[in-house]
């Protein structure tokens, strides 16, 4: 039977004829494309390359970013892109996310003309992959203590330092790496075969197994003067580029929930247990209902944080308290799926164990759980409870 997400509010009424459009047709690529083969991915610990440039033909790519081949997009029918992935799994709207947010956003806001017309059209196209490189072995969460350093010489630029958990890093075509430099810390665009420039894979993952995990390391690279990224301007360039992808994380993290909740409630009506559907006893039904509240309540952070992200109203705090909240939503609905399901929820042939584990990393990448609490909780109260200052 086609996917039909749940939506007790008929949030999606608030969609535009063009968003459901564009909901209804990534929700039929998932359906056709990812789902009959995603289980096996992950647990062979493999991406389905093949859908890549399927996914630049479809406009999945940079979807909101306007000109240079890009669909130009509104950022709610972004949002739902990632919703429709994520229910697929967290490890396709990573990839997207990547490409999108993390790559070609940055390329598009703070790179040269050259470097947008070399690169955009063809990372849009799936033609190109890249990578996002700031989060280094001792650096996460303190971004700005990075020891990469980029120094300038008499021909460009000699690029020094390491990067860590870096999605699509091994099969990347460019990578955007941020850097110290005298002048503080700049992007730049550092090419696959770059001398002195490798990225092995980090293995042994239990999750986002469907998805390229790497280390990048920078031996004395030596990069073009062209390589910057002209426009960056210290960390809150990067910092632009994360916000952009947690926005759509905030989405993605609704696609796992529902996933796993119309699991949980197709479970629930069939599995019979002393004579009657266990959906009959009222700890399941309790269960389910709390579920539902969450999902429906994360759909509408989502939604009217898209309508302010359009009006140019958004902040980035906003971005976080939604990027906090439906992640968590969505591990505890993952959780409780599984719980549900019982013994069969451990297994491959149900989503619920895989979202879950994907999301253990969803709740940590771009900003963890007590980071974000704490940014907001900065902007409420006036008062920094990070670092030293």
């Amino acid at each position: 039977m086609p996917y039909t997400a749940p939506d007790f509010l008929d949030v999606d009424s608030l969609l535009t004829d063009e968003e459901r459009v564009v909901r209804d047709t990534v929700r039929s690529f998932v359906d056709e494309r990812i789902m009959p083969d995603i289980s096996r991915h992950f647990e062979e610990g493999t991406f389905p390359s093949e859908i890549v440039r399927e996914m630049g033909e479809l406009g999945l790519l940079g979807a909101n970013i306007e000109g240079y081949g890009c669909a130009g997009m509104g950022d709610i029918a972004y949002g739902v892109i990632c919703r429709e992935l994520e229910r697929g799994d967290s490890g396709i709207r990573s990839f997207a996310s990547v490409q999108g947010s993390l790559v070609m956003y940055p390329i598009r806001n703070f790179g040269s003309e050259e470097q947008k017309q070399r690169w955009l059209p063809r990372l849009a196209k799936g033609e190109a992959i890249g990578c996002f490189g700031l989060t280094e072995p001792d650096f996460g969460s303190d971004p700005g203590g990075m020891i990469t350093t980029a120094k300038p010489t008499a021909d460009g630029w000699v690029l020094n330092g390491a990067k860590m958990w870096i999605t699509n890093g091994s099969v990347s075509d460019v990578a955007v790496v941020w850097a110290k430099t005298p002048e503080g810390i700049r992007g730049f665009l550092v090419e696959r075969g770059a001398k002195g420039f490798t990225a092995p894979d980090i293995d042994r993952k239990w999750s986002l197994r469907a998805s390229h995990t790497s280390e990048l390391v920078f031996d004395d690279v030596r990069l073009p003067k062209d390589a910057i990224l002209p426009g960056t301007k210290g960390l809150v360039s990067a910092l632009h580029c994360l916000n952009s992808a947690r926005y759509g994380i905030a989405w993605g993290a609704v696609g796992a929930a529902q996933a796993c909740y119309d699991e949980a409630l197709t479970h629930a009506k069939t599995r019979v247990v002393y004579g009657k559907p266990i959906g009959r006893f009222q700890m399941v039904q309790n269960k389910l209902v709390e579920m539902l509240t969450a999902i429906t309540n994360g759909q509408l952070m989502a939604w009217r944080l898209g309508s302010l992200k359009e009006a140019g109203k958004s902040h980035f705090t906003q971005v976080s308290m939604a990027k906090r909240h439906n992640v968590k939503m969505a591990l505890d609905a993952a959780r409780t799926t599984r719980d549900i399901l019982g013994a069969s929820g451990i297994t491959h042939e149900y989503v619920c164990g895989r979202h879950a584990a994907n999301l253990e990393s969803v709740i940590t990448y771009e900003g963890t759980h007590d980071i974000h609490m704490l940014i907001v909780g900065m902007h409420v109260t006036g008062l920094n409870a990070l670092g030293n200052e």
